[in-house]
């Protein structure tokens, strides 16, 4: 095994992480246009920053009030995401030159070669196509598809969980079930955030002091639309705001459900590995749902929303590793099967 691999690997996954972060921070501080070009930023490689930069910044761009605050968080997610492209890229490289060795693998790190270049230019869309909801919740679920697959990869390359034994087959569909629900969700979750509804429901259990107000779901997921408009803010009615908005709450419910009842089984499992693994979910669980709901209560306060897409990263995170778990466990029986069948 090669130990640069496995340590070049698992800086990716860290940082993936930190860009998920960090990219949450930028799209809920309204920076995401904070520069109005790409890759640069008004031109030049850094945002602007003292007198004559700003002034040289207004004249490129006269329809843009320059920000250095907004340019600078900008900035630094392209900075982080850039050196994220760049340890993937060397990952790919130590993967194909280990190719030989047993057990490595190469097929995924290409595969992250591809996917991160396609989420740069999902970076590069969402400045020069304004900020349209279709792309940004892309770019989100595309680093997050990232990040899974670099776990993936992390705990393929090191063997993890391959002693932990069996599962039933009605845990295994559960876990599954889970992790795409939760991939649902998260789409909710990004197509309420880059439409900017968060709050068109402001009170809580119910949305507007109703149980289910006015609702426009046709015109609140429509997901091709005009170029060249300014998305920053939203552009959704209070009827389709509100129809994207109570979909995320029900997303959120039919989560509570099936990833706590997951949770639960797991618990009171018989290993003490899966009774972690529960632990673990529910945890992050009760803890994603009340930063959701203080975050509707609190009316939207900045380090909460940003950790409200933290563990959902975590969360996902979890039931990845437990699915991995799943899968390992699978292909150890088949051998074993296979031993005893010789």
């Amino acid at each position: 095994m090669s130990d640069a691999f496995a340590k070049v690997t698992l800086a990716a996954l860290v940082l993936a992480f930190i860009v998920i972060v960090v990219g949450a921070y930028v799209r809920l501080s309204n920076a995401g246009l904070g520069c109005p070009d790409w890759p640069g930023c008004y031109g030049q490689i850094t945002a602007p920053d003292d007198f004559h930069e700003i002034q040289k910044a207004s004249e490129i761009f006269p329809d843009r009030t320059v920000d250095s605050g907004k340019a600078w968080k900008e900035m630094v997610h392209r900075y982080l995401a850039s050196t994220l492209g760049l340890l993937i890229l060397i990952s790919a490289f130590l993967a194909w030159k280990n190719r030989d060795r047993p057990g490595q693998q190469v097929l995924l790190p290409l595969l992250l070669i591809g996917l991160v270049v396609f989420q740069g230019m999902l970076g590069m869309w969402t400045v020069t196509l304004l900020l349209k909801p279709a792309i940004v919740t892309l770019h989100l679920v595309t680093g997050l598809l990232t990040l899974s697959l670099l776990l993936w990869l992390v705990l393929k390359h090191n063997g993890l969980f391959s002693d932990i034994g069996s599962f039933s087959p009605g845990l295994r569909k559960w876990a599954r079930l889970a992790l795409a629900v939760l991939a649902v969700q998260i789409f909710l979750g990004g197509w309420t955030s880059t439409n900017y509804v968060a709050l068109y429901c402001p009170d809580f259990p119910t949305c507007q002091n109703e149980w289910w107000p006015e609702t426009n779901f046709s015109e609140g997921f429509i997901f091709i639309r005009e170029i060249g408009i300014n998305y920053e803010g939203g552009i959704l009615g209070k009827e389709a705001g509100t129809a994207v908005h109570l979909a995320h709450r029900i997303g959120a419910l039919v989560s509570l459900f099936v990833i706590g009842g997951l949770a639960i089984a797991l618990m009171v499992a018989g290993q003490v590995t899966l009774r972690k693994f529960g632990y673990l979910i529910g945890s992050l669980l009760l803890i994603q749902i009340s930063l959701g709901i203080s975050n509707v209560l609190l009316v939207l306060p900045l380090p909460l929303a940003v950790s409200h897409n933290a563990f959902a990263a975590l969360l996902l995170l979890s039931l990845v590793t437990l699915n991995y778990a799943i899968n390992r466990s699978q292909i150890s029986s088949q051998k074993r099967a296979g031993h005893n069948h010789e």
